[in-house]
């Protein structure tokens, strides 16, 4: 390494944009600094070991109860601006998932609450999570 070169930590997430045929997106109400008490989508940390595509449904599933097997997971894209995350350098892949309209949800992990929000009429969304959904929506269209 030469000495012009600098390094820095990223994190590595998943997220999972849960959307009905009908348009509502399943979003969590965060428990936990940043943006607690915002709406967000679920997701999380990548595990060691672990498949970017396997953390999102296992992070979908402790979030929200939804259960998705990974291979039914479509990958939208990558979203890695160096400002996204107050928390430091985050790189998130998200996914989409198309549940049934009827599908279950229970708040769990870091979740105060869980709760199927119409596309159309979104609250404040934490991080770039607005973007994320905008740029699903569009690709299901």
């Amino acid at each position: 390494m030469t000495e012009t070169e600098k390094f820095e930590t990223i994190r590595y997430t998943a997220d999972v944009v849960a959307l009905t045929p009908s348009g509502n997106v399943l979003l969590i109400e965060r428990d936990w600094p940043p943006y607690e008490g915002a709406w967000a989508l679920p997701g999380g940390h990548v595990d060691p070991g672990e498949t970017s595509c396997a953390a999102a449904a296992r992070e979908l599933s402790e979030e929200t109860g939804v259960q998705v097997a990974a291979d039914d997971l479509r990958r939208i894209d990558v979203w890695d601006a160096p400002e996204r995350d107050p928390r430091g350098r985050y790189v998130t892949i998200a996914y989409l998932a198309v549940v049934p309209a009827d599908t279950q949800i229970v708040a769990g992990d870091d979740a105060r609450r869980a709760r199927w929000w119409p596309v159309a009429d979104l609250p404040p969304l934490a991080f770039d999570h607005a973007d994320i959904i905008s740029a699903t929506v569009g690709s299901t269209s």
